[in-house]
């Protein structure tokens, strides 16, 4: 009797169980929902990491990108942007789609006055240009390259320590009177010598010992376009085509170029069109975005 109950309950169990059904049904009702959106202020000069759906087209304001094969991109705002950006993302299939008007955080940029720089930096003497154009050239060429990683993602730190010195944004007059370019770089003064790190990984796509502007300068692609910049180094300890590590030795503080003293400029750039702030970058907390 015993045995003949549990057979019919267990006849009756497998004609209304489908345990293979029920795991699918729980696996797609549990899955985590996919990670969408930016990390970044929304203010002048900052960097912002998105994720959204492979190959969506996201746009903000002016600059458009694609987000990579994971869904990570990176935007920029600009140092002079208006009170009011646009942000859109467009899935690749039209299946998804974002359009929303950012209010931007608005900046007060310092008159920075930077006396005993070098005047040939400042007004060059004709017979330069040679040498001035054939290094323009280089940088350009070097900005037009791509690396397709994603070094962006470990987050920054800072590449040098020292006394800040420089902020991003500022204007600047050199030598009393020369009116110059906005300082697009976070600079930190310390002794010739001390070393400079790698704030994420990436790919070295420059690299000189000695430019007439920056002294001892590398470019370090992130990935996406998104390019650090260091300049006036007294050393530097990289090749072009080297692949390096968040951490990694690349160079040593210097006075090279137009320089009043030992210091780093540390530079931020996006596809080759604008600057945003590192003093932001350094603040990214990247782990809302992650799976």
């Amino acid at each position: 009797m015993i045995a003949l109950a549990l057979a019919l309950a267990l006849q009756s169990v497998g004609e209304t169980a489908d345990p293979i059904g029920d795991l699918i049904q729980a696996s797609e009702t549990t899955a985590p929902a996919p990670v969408e959106g930016c990390v970044g202020e929304r203010r002048e000069g900052a960097l912002l990491i998105c994720r959204y759906a492979p190959g969506s087209e996201i746009r903000l304001g002016e600059l458009t990108t694609t987000a990579d094969a994971d869904g990570f991109a990176v935007l920029g705002i600009v140092r002079d942007a208006p009170e009011t950006l646009t942000f859109s993302v467009t899935a690749p299939d039209q299946a998804g789609h974002v359009f929303e008007d950012w209010s931007i955080e608005q900046r007060e940029y310092r008159l920075q006055h930077v006396d005993g720089v070098p005047q040939a930096t400042v007004t060059p003497d004709e017979s330069t240009l040679p040498r001035r154009q054939r290094e323009y050239a280089q940088k350009r060429a070097s900005l037009a390259t791509r690396w397709d990683g994603q070094g962006f993602l470990d987050g920054f730190i800072r590449p040098s320590e020292g006394i800040t010195t420089g902020v991003y944004g500022s204007a600047r007059v050199y030598n009393n009177g020369h009116e110059g370019n906005p300082h697009w770089g976070l600079d930190w003064a310390n002794e010739t010598g001390t070393p400079v790190v790698a704030p994420a990984s990436g790919r070295i796509i420059l690299a000189e010992d000695d430019m007439y502007y920056e002294g001892g300068l590398v470019f370090l692609d992130h990935g996406q376009g998104l390019v650090s910049m260091f300049l006036h180094m007294s050393a530097v300890h990289v090749s072009e085509g080297e692949m390096v590590e968040q951490g990694d030795l690349i160079g040593e503080i210097g006075a090279g170029g137009r320089a009043t003293g030992p210091h780093l400029d540390w530079r931020v750039k996006i596809n080759d069109t604008f600057y945003v702030d590192p003093a932001m970058m350094l603040e990214l907390d990247l782990s809302s975005l992650q799976d």
